[in-house]
């Protein structure tokens, strides 16, 4: 049985959600001049903190060693959610400066889940490796 269009799709929505999600952090959070001022004021809120660790977690290439983390995890493993999350984690490495290993991260979770997906559409395999197959006798 096929999976449904909408099944196939909904990794790779989640995919483009997670790029949007790390691009505002980006841009809105991090490289805010208003923000950062703010957060470098004696009476700073709560969440300057939160700001400062994904600083820090750029600076310390956290969010790349991770995202390689994920994808050597998802080319060991055959399932879809650690293929998914390799290359989630590279979209948002790639988002927060983490460039050559977001980059392969998220090739590498991408061609793994697109890979998982389409053994999950093809036909079943038998133990001699051939698919089955329909034969017709000649009429």
């Amino acid at each position: 049985m096929k999976p449904s269009p909408w099944r196939l799709a909904a990794p790779w929505l989640l995919l483009l959600l997670v790029g949007i999600a790390a691009a505002v952090v980006r841009f809105e959070l991090i490289e805010s001049s208003a923000l950062g001022q703010l957060c470098s004021s004696g009476d700073a809120p709560w969440w300057c903190a939160v700001r400062t660790a994904l600083v820090l977690g750029f600076l310390h290439h956290v969010y790349g060693v991770t995202a390689l983390v994920g994808a050597a995890l998802a080319l060991v493993s055959r399932r879809r959610a650690l293929a998914w999350l390799a290359a989630a984690l590279g979209v948002f490495a790639l988002q927060l400066y983490g460039a050559e290993t977001g980059a392969l991260a998220l090739l590498v979770g991408s061609l793994r889940l697109l890979r998982l997906q389409a053994d999950a559409c093809a036909a079943p395999v038998q133990q001699h490796g051939r698919r089955q197959q329909q034969v017709q006798g000649q009429p």
